[in-house]
């Protein structure tokens, strides 16, 4: 079961150069959040922060009830056991196969016997779609396995909270959504908390659970992914879009003769697109954090662009959604003895990746 991370006025700089100040949200336990921003917003410096390996200025972080900044070294390293990370580049030692690779947490943190280092590593390899590329050097695989292996290296000490550092550089779409695919049936299988910082407009408006958006160092909105993908927040809506219009220029932000500019030429970042339906593990279950499509929207009276949570079959899974968790049983649970399959796919894969990953064996450029 993952871990609750909740975040209390957290506040970084280099120097006279504020990252980001003032920073509070939580992290619920067991679900998946992604953070996004423009580039130089300090989000890889976030993630820093949440392991220890960066001190902020001022702030608390609280991992269950040990407040990271300011555990002694021994309970720092302790609470360091409880994360697995996933770097940007896969972080591979260039000299040693993937086997080694991976098994090398199990090896410097463990006493496990070798033996049992193998069952593990072999596992892990198994859960991101490695098995049969144990010998293979990282110079001699496509950038998609190296992010699979750097997955399954921050797997093998059952981290309870998993943070990812964009995923999706340097893969190409379809390597995108086989390892957002991979992301989702990870955490229902483990069940940890996942924090995942990407760029990917794809994966934030169908993976997670909560979404969160920093900018001008700040925090500007952090909560479920309906509200962030219904606000109409101008940075959001620009960025979600993609659009030029809006606050975020070309380096960060915008000055006031811009934003005048674009307001008297009528411009805005846009209308928010259709909210899609949540990305569902392979297998049909429903996770144990995912809420019902449309919740938080009916909560809260807010109405939803129109076209959401419609698949690409043109099912609308608001009215699909009780008599899907009926068929499959308790929310949570595979479908019981005696009960049929759901009709048709789950949402969002009806052309979608199966379990895992493409066979390591398989084309890798």
């Amino acid at each position: 079961m993952g871990v609750e991370i909740r975040v209390e006025g957290l506040t970084k700089s280099f120097g006279r150069q504020v990252i980001w100040q003032d920073v509070s949200l939580t992290l619920p336990a067991g679900e998946i959040s992604v953070l996004l921003g423009p580039s130089g917003t300090g989000k890889s410096v976030f993630l820093k922060s949440l392991v220890g390996l960066l001190k902020p200025d001022r702030g608390n972080i609280w991992i269950g009830d040990r407040n990271l900044p300011y555990l002694p070294e021994g309970q720092l390293y302790d609470t360091r056991k409880l994360f697995g990370v996933l770097f940007q580049d896969g972080a591979l030692f260039g000299s040693m196969n993937l086997f080694d690779n991976i098994a090398f947490p199990l090896r410097e943190h463990t006493r496990k016997s070798e033996s049992e280092i193998k069952r593990i590593v072999l596992e892990k390899m198994e859960m991101v779609g490695l098995l049969g590329a144990e010998k293979k050097l990282p110079g001699e695989i496509s950038g998609g396995m190296k992010k699979r292996a750097g997955l399954a290296r921050a797997l093998v000490l059952d981290p309870e909270i998993l943070l990812v550092d964009e995923p999706d550089s340097g893969l190409d779409p379809v390597r995108t959504a086989y390892l957002n695919q991979l992301i989702v049936d990870l955490n229902a299988q483990i069940n940890a908390t996942f924090l995942i910082v990407t760029h990917d407009i794809n994966t934030a408006r169908t993976v997670p659970d909560n979404i969160g958006l920093l900018f001008r160092r700040e925090l500007v909105m952090f909560g479920p992914r309906e509200m962030l993908l219904s606000s109409e927040e101008p940075v959001v809506r620009q960025f979600l879009n993609a659009r030029r219009q809006g606050p975020i220029g070309m380096s960060e932000e915008k000055d006031v003769s811009e934003l005048e500019a674009e307001a008297r030429m009528g411009a805005d970042p846009g209308r928010l697109p259709p909210i899609p339906p949540q990305l569902m593990p392979s297998d049909g279950r429903v996770r144990p954090a995912q809420s019902p499509p449309g919740a938080w929207l009916r909560a809260h009276g807010v109405q939803p662009p129109p076209g959401s949570f419609v698949d690409e079959t043109g099912r609308n899974w608001i009215e699909e959604w009780p008599r899907y968790v009926a068929t499959m049983g308790p929310v949570g649970a595979a479908a019981g003895p005696g009960q049929a399959p759901p009709p048709g796919p789950p949402p969002q894969h009806p052309h979608g990746p199966k379990p895992g990953m493409p066979p390591a064996g398989g084309p890798h450029r």
